[in-house]
């Protein structure tokens, strides 16, 4: 089975989310956006994410949205193929209306960067040598 995998997330300013994702490289499937939502394309065949203003995001839950520049509802992580791809997507993110999150994170086979949407949405842009790896990174 192929799956695809539909991140959606609530916005307070749809056009400025959506050019937010277009700055880091990313591209837009008019097919399934419109004024209340766009499809943002991370990779060609597998991984989207739905941006939704809050009145769209409402119609698929009871549950309050939740304020994610005062609230965690979760950290969307992306791999790198280096740590400067890794370094390069975080530093398009805060020149490209994104905020700070945490200082780098270096474990020597495991390096990862991290930032905010516009909205306040936490993403990682992690780099893995999977050559390099401790063979107790579990204990």
């Amino acid at each position: 089975m192929s799956l695809m995998m539909f991140l959606n997330l609530p916005v307070t300013d749809l056009d400025r989310s959506k050019q937010f994702y277009v700055d880091l490289g990313f591209t837009v499937n008019p097919q399934f956006t419109d004024d209340t939502a766009a499809c943002i394309v991370l990779d060609d065949d597998h991984l989207f994410v739905m941006l939704l203003t809050h009145e769209s995001f409402a119609r698929f839950t009871d549950k309050p949205i939740v304020d994610s520049t005062t609230a965690t509802a979760g950290i969307y992580s992306l791999s790198a193929d280096s740590r400067a791809d890794a370094d390069e997507l975080a530093d398009k993110a805060l020149e490209s209306g994104g905020s700070f999150s945490n200082e780098p994170q270096d474990m020597g086979f495991m390096y990862g960067r991290s930032f905010q949407d516009p909205d306040g949405h936490l993403w990682e842009v992690i780099y893995m040598d999977m050559s390099a790896m401790p063979e107790d990174v579990h204990e």
